[in-house]
């Protein structure tokens, strides 16, 4: 199926979205939207982390995000304003993994088709007690279908391993204090297993694939099969996804839009999320 026929086509939950958007539709045009804003049809959560001088990079960046003040205060024309510049590689903070980050030929951010970055949010949870160096399997996967329906077309699967509470402790979020080269042989945080990768790309049509972790393999993962996996197959990635505890496993509606880097392997993105108010699953 082409991913600019998935959302309408084949995913009842993306229509129900859009239905609720709608709802009232005799109404003016200025009206017809606003159920999903004035929290009739439900409320948005943001699931992105902010950006500044304490977002968390790949260990190897130096830099970080900069913000630099270019001008502050009142202007010779007796009016206020404010302007800055800021720099950032495209992996940090939350973020999306473009296809041709582990895939040559594929996919930049700019060519990504929108379908892929909006669609119904199934959130799988990582089991209590699991580990550092988890790793969500097609048991996961099946289990999480065996509860609440087979994944969607188009969804964007969202795997919540509740390391988005470690956010605001670098060394116990990537699992060393490190930095550099020396950092990555000591990463320990939990990811999607190859297999299930795998598994999501022949069994399921879905848009992208998201985590709460530094990245969609998990921190000791020697080849990034993960990546290379969903990349190849035209799948972006999101990593550390913030706020995921505040969604349901099923029923909630992800737009996520990153900035349109033309040729970019990967970019920030800003990820809100639509929880209805009646929704089918918690």
């Amino acid at each position: 199926m082409k991913p600019s026929t998935r959302l309408v086509s084949t995913s009842r939950l993306a229509l129900a979205f859009v239905m609720l958007l709608l709802a009232g539709g005799c109404n003016p045009q200025s009206e017809t939207y606003r159920p999903a804003f004035d929290e009739s049809a439900g409320h948005w959560v943001d699931l992105s982390h902010d950006f500044s001088d304490e977002t968390i990079y790949w260990p190897t960046d130096s830099l970080g995000f900069r913000l630099e003040q270019l001008a502050f205060g009142e202007t010779p024309g007796g009016y206020f304003y404010s302007a800055y510049r800021f720099s950032s590689a495209e992996h940090g903070g939350t973020h999306l993994d473009a296809p041709i980050h582990f895939s040559e030929g594929g996919l930049t951010v700019d060519a990504i088709p929108i379908e892929q970055l909006i669609g119904p949010a199934v959130v799988v949870d990582v089991p209590e007690g699991a580990d550092a160096d988890y790793l969500v399997s097609v048991d996961d996967l099946t289990r999480f279908e065996q509860t609440h329906g087979a994944i969607p077309t188009g969804a964007i699967v969202l795997l919540r391993t509740g390391w988005g509470a470690r956010w605001d402790d670098r060394a116990a979020y990537l699992g060393t204090g490190l930095t550099g080269q020396a950092a990555i042989p000591e990463l320990h945080f939990p990811g999607l297993e190859p297999e299930a990768a795998r598994w999501l790309v022949d069994n399921r049509d879905v848009g992208s694939v998201g985590i709460d972790t530094p990245s969609i393999d998990y921190g000791q993962s020697p080849d990034f099969a993960t990546h290379v996996i969903l990349n190849g197959a035209g799948i972006p990635a999101l990593e550390n996804v913030a706020n995921l505890d505040q969604l349901p496993a099923t029923g909630a509606f992800v737009v996520a839009l990153p900035m349109k880097i033309k040729g970019g392997s990967g970019a920030p993105v800003r990820i809100a999320a639509l929880v209805p108010n009646v929704n089918p699953t918690d």
